[in-house]
C-alpha cells in the first residue's frame, strides 16, 4: 500500500520528544514502523532501555490498530512484551505488526521488533476501538 514511511509523531508528546516514529501501511492487516536509537534511549548498560522499546511498540502497534479501525481512536487494553535481544545507539529498529482479528470493538495483534534482521522483542496486544461522537471531539471536531 505505502512505499514510504511517514513521521507519525507530529504533535507534542512523549514519542515526538523521544525522536518520533516513522510508519507505513503494508496491507489492510500488516504495518511497519521504525525508529533510530539515540543516546537518550539507552540504559546504564549501554543498550536500548526496555521502557523505550515498550513505548515504541505501543506507539507503532497502536497506530496500526487505529488505521485498521478506519482511523477511529483506539486505546491499549493489554500489551504483553517479550525481550529477546538487544540494540544499541545508531541501530534502526523496525517493527512489524500483523492484525490477527478485528471485531466491532476490539483489535488483536502481534508485533515483532527487529534490529539488523534479528528479532529483539515480540509483543501481543489488544486495543479497544472507541466509539466517539463528533460532539465529544470539541470545537471543529
Amino acid at each position: 500500500m505505502s512505499e514510504k514511511f511517514e513521521q507519525i509523531s507530529i504533535k507534542p508528546g512523549f514519542m515526538k520528544h523521544n525522536g518520533g516514529v516513522m510508519f507505513r501501511n503494508i496491507s489492510e492487516t500488516e504495518y511497519e514502523f521504525k525508529s533510530i536509537i539515540k543516546d537518550n534511549h539507552l540504559n546504564s548498560a549501554g543498550i536500548t532501555h526496555g521502557g523505550y522499546l515498550s513505548a515504541l511498540v505501543d506507539a507503532g502497534a497502536g497506530t496500526a490498530a487505529h488505521r485498521s479501525a478506519e482511523n477511529a481512536p483506539c486505546v491499549t487494553i493489554s500489551l504483553d512484551l517479550k525481550f529477546i535481544g538487544a540494540s544499541k545507539i545508531g541501530d534502526e529498529i523496525i517493527g512489524q505488526v500483523k492484525i490477527l482479528k478485528k471485531t466491532k470493538t476490539l483489535i488483536f495483534l502481534f508485533c515483532e521488533l527487529k534490529c539488523n534482521s534479528k528479532i529483539i522483542a515480540s509483543a501481543s496486544g489488544i486495543w479497544k476501538i472507541l466509539k466517539v461522537k463528533p460532539s465529544d471531539l470539541g470545537p471543529g471536531g
